[in-house]
């Protein structure tokens, strides 16, 4: 089922977690966080919005990465649920589409808890004193690829914020396939 995040809370500061990744690391947001800024994303494996999106968003975080923006990406879907999320499927996953920042495993859901996503894929993006700026999407592809010459949203949202510190106005907000959560959760 499709679903969108809601208004966010402008200036919240970045959750603290630890988290592993798909590469054998632990990684804390000390280790993620850029001199610039930060985006944390919320993916998964199976999702159809993600899959549309993966390579554009592997090239926007190495972009980022190289003007000191850090990246990365956590999955919390119910691997129980949905086995294709499963840490073994993101480490195949990782591998495949050479993913360019950490792929992280929140197996009991706290993080994406603590942050408050909702969907796959869903953004926060960090200035950096890591305060939240943005709460948009990659850009205004959906399921399939966006037209060409479309905005950068993300890239140029991050860009913005790295320079200024001030939010930019009109921030789309992404929409994805909700987050997976586990009963009674």
């Amino acid at each position: 089922m499709a679903a969108t995040p809601p208004p966010f809370a402008q200036d919240a500061s970045a959750i603290n977690f630890r988290l592993p990744g798909t590469d054998g690391r632990i990684y804390a947001l000390d280790d993620i966080a850029g001199t610039n800024g930060t985006v944390i994303v919320f993916i998964c494996n199976h999702c159809p919005y993600v899959k549309a999106v993966i390579d554009r968003l592997v090239t926007d975080a190495r972009t980022l990465n190289a003007e000191g923006i850090g990246f990365a990406a956590i999955c919390s879907n119910d691997a129980d649920a949905y086995p294709e999320d499963s840490f073994e499927a993101m480490q195949r996953f990782a591998q495949a589409h050479a993913l360019a920042f950490p792929y992280l495993h929140d197996k009991d859901q706290a993080v994406a808890r603590a942050y408050g996503a909702v969907c796959t894929p869903d953004y926060f993006g960090y200035d950096a004193n890591r305060r939240l700026k943005y709460r948009g999407r990659l850009d205004e592809g959906r399921t399939s690829p966006p037209p060409a010459g479309v905005r950068r949203e993300l890239v140029e949202a991050m860009r913005a914020i790295a320079a200024t510190g001030i939010a930019p106005p009109g921030q789309m907000p992404s929409i994805g396939c909700s987050i997976k959560w586990k009963p009674g959760a």
